[in-house]
Protein backbone atom coordinates (compact mmCIF):
# COMPACT_ATOMS: atom_id res chain seq x y z
CA UNK A 1 0.00 0.00 0.00
CA UNK A 2 1.23 3.37 -0.80
CA UNK A 3 1.81 5.97 1.95
CA UNK A 4 -0.32 8.80 2.25
CA UNK A 5 1.90 12.27 1.75
CA UNK A 6 0.18 14.64 2.92
CA UNK A 7 0.47 16.55 5.58
CA UNK A 8 -1.76 16.03 8.63
CA UNK A 9 -3.44 19.20 8.41
CA UNK A 10 -3.80 19.13 4.83
CA UNK A 11 -5.89 16.42 5.07
CA UNK A 12 -8.21 17.51 7.52
CA UNK A 13 -8.67 20.54 5.09
CA UNK A 14 -9.43 18.13 1.76
CA UNK A 15 -12.28 16.56 4.56
CA UNK A 16 -13.68 19.54 5.78
CA UNK A 17 -14.10 21.00 2.41
CA UNK A 18 -15.77 17.42 1.65
CA UNK A 19 -17.92 17.81 4.33
CA UNK A 20 -18.41 21.46 3.18
CA UNK A 21 -19.76 20.47 0.06
CA UNK A 22 -21.86 17.60 1.00
CA UNK A 23 -24.28 20.48 3.31
CA UNK A 24 -23.72 23.07 0.93
CA UNK A 25 -24.45 21.07 -2.62
CA UNK A 26 -25.96 17.82 -1.43
CA UNK A 27 -28.20 18.80 1.64
CA UNK A 28 -30.31 20.89 -0.27
CA UNK A 29 -31.48 18.30 -2.91
CA UNK A 30 -31.97 15.82 0.04
CA UNK A 31 -35.81 14.94 2.10
CA UNK A 32 -33.08 14.33 4.44
CA UNK A 33 -29.62 13.41 5.53
CA UNK A 34 -28.65 11.97 8.84
CA UNK A 35 -25.86 12.74 11.02
CA UNK A 36 -22.32 11.13 10.88
CA UNK A 37 -22.30 10.63 7.37
CA UNK A 38 -18.89 10.38 5.06
CA UNK A 39 -18.87 10.97 1.46
CA UNK A 40 -15.68 10.77 -0.23
CA UNK A 41 -15.57 12.70 -3.49
CA UNK A 42 -18.98 13.68 -2.84
CA UNK A 43 -19.09 16.02 -6.47
CA UNK A 44 -19.22 12.50 -7.73
CA UNK A 45 -22.70 12.38 -6.46
CA UNK A 46 -25.26 12.94 -8.89
CA UNK A 47 -28.78 13.44 -7.61
CA UNK A 48 -32.25 14.10 -9.54
CA UNK A 49 -35.43 13.75 -8.62
CA UNK A 50 -37.09 14.05 -4.56
CA UNK A 51 -37.67 12.65 -2.27
CA UNK A 52 -34.79 11.14 -1.56
CA UNK A 53 -33.52 10.05 2.08
CA UNK A 54 -30.32 9.08 3.73
CA UNK A 55 -30.35 7.85 7.16
CA UNK A 56 -27.54 8.13 9.84
CA UNK A 57 -23.64 7.45 9.41
CA UNK A 58 -23.95 6.52 5.66
CA UNK A 59 -21.02 6.35 3.79
CA UNK A 60 -21.34 6.99 0.47
CA UNK A 61 -17.66 6.75 -1.73
CA UNK A 62 -17.11 7.58 -5.64
CA UNK A 63 -14.79 8.30 -8.20
CA UNK A 64 -14.64 10.07 -11.23
CA UNK A 65 -14.62 6.58 -13.66
CA UNK A 66 -17.64 5.29 -10.79
CA UNK A 67 -20.00 7.66 -9.99
CA UNK A 68 -22.69 7.15 -7.49
CA UNK A 69 -26.25 7.94 -9.29
CA UNK A 70 -29.58 8.50 -6.81
CA UNK A 71 -32.58 9.29 -9.11
CA UNK A 72 -36.19 9.40 -9.26
CA UNK A 73 -38.54 10.06 -12.51
CA UNK A 74 -41.94 9.00 -12.30
CA UNK A 75 -44.86 9.66 -14.61
CA UNK A 76 -47.71 9.57 -11.26
CA UNK A 77 -47.19 12.38 -8.22
CA UNK A 78 -47.92 9.54 -5.68
CA UNK A 79 -45.12 7.59 -6.59
CA UNK A 80 -41.81 8.07 -6.50
CA UNK A 81 -38.98 7.70 -3.44
CA UNK A 82 -35.69 6.02 -1.95
CA UNK A 83 -34.91 5.36 0.94
CA UNK A 84 -31.35 4.34 2.07
CA UNK A 85 -31.41 3.88 6.08
CA UNK A 86 -28.97 3.94 8.91
CA UNK A 87 -25.27 2.66 8.35
CA UNK A 88 -25.59 1.61 5.06
CA UNK A 89 -22.47 2.10 2.41
CA UNK A 90 -22.76 2.84 -1.26
CA UNK A 91 -19.54 2.15 -3.20
CA UNK A 92 -18.29 3.72 -6.31
CA UNK A 93 -20.82 3.26 -9.54
CA UNK A 94 -23.67 2.28 -7.56
CA UNK A 95 -27.02 3.46 -9.40
CA UNK A 96 -30.30 3.66 -7.96
CA UNK A 97 -32.98 4.11 -10.05
CA UNK A 98 -36.98 4.84 -8.42
CA UNK A 99 -40.06 5.51 -10.51
CA UNK A 100 -42.41 3.90 -7.56
CA UNK A 101 -40.31 3.17 -4.51
CA UNK A 102 -37.28 1.87 -3.22
CA UNK A 103 -36.35 1.00 0.12
CA UNK A 104 -33.24 0.18 2.07
CA UNK A 105 -33.39 -0.95 5.15
CA UNK A 106 -30.12 -0.44 8.12
CA UNK A 107 -26.37 -2.03 8.08
CA UNK A 108 -27.00 -2.62 4.12
CA UNK A 109 -23.78 -2.80 1.52
CA UNK A 110 -23.84 -2.41 -2.07
CA UNK A 111 -20.64 -2.92 -3.88
CA UNK A 112 -19.21 -1.15 -6.75
CA UNK A 113 -21.25 -0.61 -9.57
CA UNK A 114 -24.32 -2.55 -8.62
CA UNK A 115 -27.94 -1.54 -10.00
CA UNK A 116 -30.84 -1.06 -8.39
CA UNK A 117 -34.51 -0.32 -10.17
CA UNK A 118 -37.85 -0.77 -9.69
CA UNK A 119 -38.75 0.03 -13.39
CA UNK A 120 -38.63 -1.59 -16.70
CA UNK A 121 -37.96 2.27 -17.58
CA UNK A 122 -39.85 1.35 -21.45
CA UNK A 123 -42.87 -0.32 -22.07
CA UNK A 124 -42.73 -3.04 -24.86
CA UNK A 125 -44.66 -1.48 -26.82
CA UNK A 126 -45.15 1.87 -25.84
CA UNK A 127 -41.57 3.16 -26.10
CA UNK A 128 -42.61 6.53 -24.12
CA UNK A 129 -43.90 5.48 -20.87
CA UNK A 130 -41.73 4.11 -18.14
CA UNK A 131 -43.53 0.98 -18.57
CA UNK A 132 -44.27 -1.68 -15.28
CA UNK A 133 -43.24 -0.30 -12.05
CA UNK A 134 -43.27 -2.49 -8.88
CA UNK A 135 -41.58 -1.45 -4.99
CA UNK A 136 -37.94 -2.60 -4.22
CA UNK A 137 -37.93 -3.56 -0.50
CA UNK A 138 -33.89 -4.16 0.48
CA UNK A 139 -33.73 -5.75 3.99
CA UNK A 140 -31.61 -4.75 7.39
CA UNK A 141 -28.16 -5.99 6.43
CA UNK A 142 -27.89 -7.16 3.29
CA UNK A 143 -24.91 -7.51 1.43
CA UNK A 144 -25.61 -6.32 -2.52
CA UNK A 145 -22.24 -7.98 -4.40
CA UNK A 146 -20.13 -6.02 -7.43
CA UNK A 147 -22.20 -5.10 -10.30
CA UNK A 148 -25.53 -7.14 -9.39
CA UNK A 149 -28.96 -5.78 -10.93
CA UNK A 150 -31.79 -5.89 -8.39
CA UNK A 151 -34.78 -5.25 -10.37
CA UNK A 152 -38.45 -4.20 -9.90
CA UNK A 153 -40.52 -6.06 -7.55
CA UNK A 154 -38.34 -7.47 -5.87
CA UNK A 155 -37.75 -8.27 -1.45
CA UNK A 156 -34.26 -9.25 -0.61
CA UNK A 157 -34.34 -10.79 3.04
CA UNK A 158 -32.42 -9.78 5.93
CA UNK A 159 -29.08 -10.87 6.30
CA UNK A 160 -28.54 -12.49 2.54
CA UNK A 161 -25.60 -11.74 0.63
CA UNK A 162 -26.66 -11.29 -3.40
CA UNK A 163 -23.78 -11.41 -5.76
CA UNK A 164 -21.19 -13.56 -4.51
CA UNK A 165 -18.91 -13.75 -8.04
CA UNK A 166 -20.02 -10.25 -9.06
CA UNK A 167 -22.60 -9.88 -11.96
CA UNK A 168 -25.94 -11.85 -10.02
CA UNK A 169 -28.91 -10.49 -12.01
CA UNK A 170 -32.15 -10.50 -9.58
CA UNK A 171 -35.47 -10.83 -10.93
CA UNK A 172 -37.24 -12.64 -7.87
CA UNK A 173 -37.20 -12.00 -4.45
CA UNK A 174 -34.78 -13.53 -2.11
CA UNK A 175 -35.65 -15.54 1.59
CA UNK A 176 -33.54 -14.18 4.58
CA UNK A 177 -30.57 -15.71 5.86
CA UNK A 178 -29.05 -17.05 2.29
CA UNK A 179 -26.89 -16.47 -0.47
CA UNK A 180 -27.50 -16.10 -3.88
CA UNK A 181 -25.21 -15.98 -7.13
CA UNK A 182 -25.97 -15.87 -11.01
CA UNK A 183 -27.89 -14.86 -13.80
CA UNK A 184 -30.63 -15.14 -12.42
CA UNK A 185 -30.02 -15.93 -9.28
CA UNK A 186 -30.71 -18.83 -7.29
CA UNK A 187 -29.74 -19.88 -3.93
CA UNK A 188 -26.93 -21.45 -2.94
CA UNK A 189 -25.99 -20.91 0.72
CA UNK A 190 -28.16 -21.23 3.45
CA UNK A 191 -27.03 -18.85 6.35
CA UNK A 192 -27.67 -19.87 10.10
CA UNK A 193 -29.82 -17.38 11.37
CA UNK A 194 -29.21 -18.34 15.21
CA UNK A 195 -25.64 -16.67 14.50
CA UNK A 196 -24.59 -13.72 15.75
CA UNK A 197 -24.27 -10.99 13.36
CA UNK A 198 -21.40 -8.18 13.11
CA UNK A 199 -23.71 -5.50 11.98
CA UNK A 200 -22.11 -1.35 10.54
CA UNK A 201 -24.14 -0.14 13.51
CA UNK A 202 -21.83 -1.83 15.92
CA UNK A 203 -18.95 -0.47 14.38
CA UNK A 204 -20.45 2.58 15.06
CA UNK A 205 -21.79 2.24 18.39
CA UNK A 206 -19.48 4.56 20.29
CA UNK A 207 -19.15 7.37 16.98
CA UNK A 208 -16.99 9.69 18.85
CA UNK A 209 -14.81 7.38 20.13
CA UNK A 210 -14.29 5.67 16.85
CA UNK A 211 -13.42 8.97 14.87
CA UNK A 212 -11.17 10.13 17.52
CA UNK A 213 -9.54 7.15 17.12
CA UNK A 214 -9.25 7.67 13.30
CA UNK A 215 -8.17 11.39 14.01
CA UNK A 216 -5.76 9.86 16.16
CA UNK A 217 -4.12 7.15 13.56
CA UNK A 218 -3.88 10.03 10.82
CA UNK A 219 -1.79 12.04 13.13
CA UNK A 220 0.48 9.31 13.83
CA UNK A 221 0.97 8.27 10.31
CA UNK A 222 1.59 11.30 8.46
CA UNK A 223 3.14 13.47 11.60
CA UNK A 224 6.12 13.05 9.41
CA UNK A 225 5.16 14.98 6.78
CA UNK A 226 5.76 18.44 5.70
CA UNK A 227 4.22 20.67 2.81
CA UNK A 228 7.86 20.59 0.98
CA UNK A 229 7.58 17.18 1.04
CA UNK A 230 3.80 16.82 -0.16
CA UNK A 231 4.86 19.30 -3.21
CA UNK A 232 8.00 17.32 -4.03
CA UNK A 233 5.92 13.87 -4.13
CA UNK A 234 3.13 15.59 -6.30
CA UNK A 235 5.68 16.52 -9.06
CA UNK A 236 8.64 14.68 -8.82
CA UNK A 237 7.32 11.33 -7.60
CA UNK A 238 9.12 8.71 -7.11
CA UNK A 239 9.36 4.41 -6.39
CA UNK A 240 10.55 4.64 -3.54
CA UNK A 241 7.23 6.70 -2.37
Amino acid sequence: MRRDHRPYYIKKVYQKFQEFYVNHFLRPQLASLGVGFTFMRPWQVEIFGAPIELGDYVNVVASSDKMVRLAIWSEQPDKGRIQIGNYCLICPGVRIGAAHEIIVGDNCMIASNAYVTDSDWHDIYNRISVGKTAPVNIENNVWIGDSAIVCKGVTIGENSIVGVGAGAVVVDSIPANCVAAGNPVRIVKQLDPAESFTTRAQFFSEPDKLFRGFDQTDRELLKENSLLHWLRHLLFPSRKD
